[in-house]
């Protein structure tokens, strides 16, 4: 080949790498901007609610009474899906990627993703028609023998729609999402750690422990911060299993609601400050999830050293 064809193909190369700069530059951008608008727009359309009288915001005393227990009964349902979710998620990735048998793993794989695939109002349906008349009567035991447990006072809910339902129904959508990730990382763990950890007379759970869980704790901690957007942000299926109600510290009785089922339920019949109020809740919900997730960055840059991942 001679000089000019190299000269030409380089300069064509370099050309190429400078139209694949300049559209990678202008997607980032453009991702940027489209959440600068979003919490631009939400502010804006929040102003007359932060603007108003205490006494004309829902309630009669002011934005921070009205969105406090939303923000509460939020956090509540989504720890109660994380508690359950991620060590079950975590230990059904750890059988398929390392115990179970090539062919169980591939079907058990299949299933997960199936799971991810359900629409959410299937799984609000579930849990109001399922499980919640299923669990009133455990309901009923927690506060007949722990009723001294603030968590489980009683009367208990005779429908079953709690928070801890709601919990358990985030926990169930949420799982696929931690199990798909955590398998997928774990798949990638480097093979020679594992046969180094193995050759040096490590059992299998000591080398999970030793060169599985180091190189993917990045991975895991993202997988559960995915999980835990999904169960911030749920709409139709808390809406489903939740019963309206005000701020309570029991889990099995009727009563609390999260931000995103409060503006499903009151959104479509809305106006006026009414909908300001609604917006300015969603503005809320935007700004816990911007800062969950700077807080998952951060900690998944802390960890990424020891997992030797790029």
């Amino acid at each position: 080949m001679s000089s000019k064809s190299i000269q030409g193909t380089g300069g064509a190369g370099r050309a190429g790498d400078k139209v694949f700069s300049g559209i990678t530059l202008l997607a980032g951008c453009l991702i940027l901007t489209v959440l600068f608008a979003v919490a631009a727009f939400l502010l804006w359309q929040a102003l007359p609610t932060f603007t108003a009288s205490s006494s004309d915001i829902s309630g009669g005393s002011g934005f921070l009474a009205y969105i406090f227990p939303l923000v509460i009964g939020t956090v509540i349902a989504a720890t109660i899906a994380l508690l359950i979710a991620t060590p079950v998620g975590i230990g059904v990735a750890l059988f398929i990627s390392h115990y179970a048998p090539r062919r169980l793993a591939q079907t058990l794989g299949y299933v997960v993703d199936l799971l991810a695939a359900i629409p959410s109002v299937v799984y609000g349906a579930w849990g109001m028609t399922v499980l919640a008349p299923a669990l009133v009567g455990p309901y009923n035991w927690l506060a007949d023998n722990a009723g001294w447990f603030p968590l489980f006072t009683g009367p208990a809910s005779q429908t079953g729609k709690t928070m801890l339902t709601a919990g358990i129904v985030l926990a169930v959508m949420v799982l696929p999402i931690i199990t798909s990730l955590s398998r997928e990382i774990f798949l990638q763990t480097p093979k020679l750690h594992e046969e180094a950890a193995l050759a040096m007379g490590a059992t299998r759970w000591e080398m999970i422990r030793m060169s599985v869980f180091p190189f993917a704790r990045p991975g895991i901690i993202s997988a559960v911060m995915l999980g835990l957007g999904r169960a911030l942000g749920e709409t139709m299926a808390v809406a489903l299993v939740l019963s309206s109600g005000g701020l309570i510290a029991s889990l099995i009785r009727p009563g609390n609601q999260t931000i995103a089922a409060e503006i499903a339920l009151n959104f479509p019949e809305a106006y006026g400050l009414r909908l300001s109020e609604l917006i300015a809740a969603g503005l809320v919900l935007f700004v816990i999830t911007l800062i969950v997730n700077v807080i998952a960055r951060w900690i998944i840059s802390r960890h990424k050293e020891f997992s030797g991942a790029n």
